[in-house]
């Protein structure tokens, strides 16, 4: 294998043809492998390389960054209090949460209902959940980009909603006999 190589690179070399030049009666310059009439041999200059260069990349996270990249956001829950206990027998509750300094345009926000996100984002900070089951559920609001990336997220609160159950309804009273 490597005669065989060692041999076609010398072949290379060996087919190199020189090249000719010559210009005919329109004025028009021709080259050609073959001397035509008063073909001239024309010299390659000995540096045939590109001359182009490549840029070295450019690093974006030194350059400008958008500015909701950099702000620091607090995001906070107004409502409902940590750990409160809701009562309401449909299960619907609100959600409202605020947000400094102010969002950026395009902002949405999303809130998560026992890690879930619970619904399509929004561009309000304003959530109405309806038919929500009794017991215990975390909340959670995060302000995101379009494209999905969190930009601030609030702490995780804990609720208790409870809802009357037909399981334990009241027995009807019986009347003393007497």
């Amino acid at each position: 294998m490597r005669i065989f190589t060692l041999t076609l690179l010398l072949l290379a070399g060996l087919c190199q043809a020189a090249v000719y030049k010559w210009v005919d009666k329109d004025g028009k310059v021709h080259y050609s492998d073959e001397p035509k009439g008063d073909a001239q041999l024309v010299e390659p200059k000995e540096n045939t390389q590109n001359q182009i260069s490549v840029r070295p990349p450019v690093d974006l996270s030194a350059g400008k960054q958008s500015p909701a990249a950099h702000i620091e956001y607090q995001l906070s829950i107004l409502s409902p209090e940590h750990e409160e206990t809701i009562r309401n027998n449909d299960g619907n509750f609100s959600v409202r949460a605020s947000i400094d300094p102010e969002p950026p345009k395009g902002a949405l926000w999303v809130l998560r209902l026992d890690g879930k996100v619970w619904q399509d984002p929004t561009t309000s900070p304003f959530f109405q959940l309806e038919n929500i089951d009794r017991g215990e559920h975390s909340i959670q609001v995060q302000l995101i980009t379009q494209n999905g990336k969190v930009l601030a997220s609030s702490h995780t609160r804990t609720l208790f909603l409870h809802r009357a159950t037909l399981l334990q309804a009241p027995q009807p009273v019986q009347p003393k006999a007497g």
